[in-house]
């Protein structure tokens, strides 16, 4: 699709994305999965088996080039991550990370001197993370841990951090209970979800390529008035739309080439101010 036809198309794609959330309408494709029915194992085995961004990584597993690589990926699809998340500024502050995954997120807040702590479901995750934070000699705790009930005492932490967690979990609001729980009075929750009313899960339903882990077992995107709802007992919150087209190396094939060639250049041509509700994360700073 040529760029010159590719904008209307974008405009026209806003205006579906308008209409849909100031009804509340929801897709299909969108629908919660049954997380209640979901026991934890279930979900550890999948999060032991779906590494993200695996699929890109062509050195070692476990090994620094390897790591390395991860983070690069990661920081290139999340451009905006570095300008919402001053990953500097919590030199000697106690950082906690809920679902850390390999540990990419929580060793920039340590490089940076920030005292911080890993936790995780899945035992992959923890024993890949262990290695990342060895290989490049930087000091964290890392434990294997329910983040539903978490082995802190209250007002343990300066920091609470969960990147693309939430959406994941068998019970959000026990989570964020604990985050709220462990978080010292005055202290920050950085938070991120799925946007329901996105630019990315509308072109999803379109389209026919299934979102990232959407086969997880539980999943769920938000409106920004229920991630809004989720962080109620924070004593202030703002809601941060973000995460808006750049060129994927996932993804192969025709629909991919046309997405790269047309779409992103001229998704980005439209004003930001039309398109930032319908960023694809929704990030959260709440303070306790």
């Amino acid at each position: 699709m040529p760029r010159n036809l590719a904008v209307p198309a974008i405009m026209e794609v806003l205006t579906i994305l308008q209409t849909l959330s100031s009804s509340r309408g929801e897709w299909p494709h969108t629908a919660s999965s049954a997380t209640g029915e979901k026991t934890l194992e279930e979900i550890r085995a999948y999060w032991n088996e779906h590494i993200h961004d695996l699929a890109i990584a062509r050195h070692p597993a476990g090994s620094k080039e390897f790591f390395d690589e991860l983070e690069a990926y990661r920081f290139e699809k999340l451009d905006y991550l570095p300008r919402v998340v001053d990953f500097t500024a919590y030199e000697g502050q106690a950082l906690l990370e809920v679902g850390c995954g390999v540990g990419t997120d929580l060793l920039r807040f340590g490089r940076n001197g920030a005292v911080v702590t890993g936790i995780d479901l899945a035992e992959v995750s923890i024993d890949l993370a262990r290695k990342n934070f060895e290989s490049h000699g930087v000091s964290g705790d890392l434990r294997m841990m329910n983040g539903e009930k978490l082995e802190f005492d209250d007002a343990s932490f300066d920091v609470v951090y969960a990147h693309g967690v939430l959406q994941y979990a068998r019970d959000a609001a026990s989570i964020v209970g604990e985050l709220h729980r462990v978080l010292k009075p005055g202290g920050e929750a950085i938070l991120m979800v799925y946007n329901r009313y996105s630019w990315l899960s509308l072109l999803s339903m379109v389209s026919g390529v299934r979102l990232e882990h959407e086969d997880a077992p539980a999943f769920k995107m938000y409106s920004i008035p229920e991630f809004k709802g989720l962080l109620s007992r924070f004593s202030k919150v703002e809601v941060i739309p973000e995460r808006f087209p750049v060129r994927t190396r996932l993804h192969r094939g025709g629909l991919a080439a046309v997405y790269n060639a047309a779409f992103v250049s001229a998704f980005n041509l439209v004003p930001r101010p039309l398109v930032r509700p319908f960023g694809w994360h929704l990030m959260a700073k709440a303070v306790k």
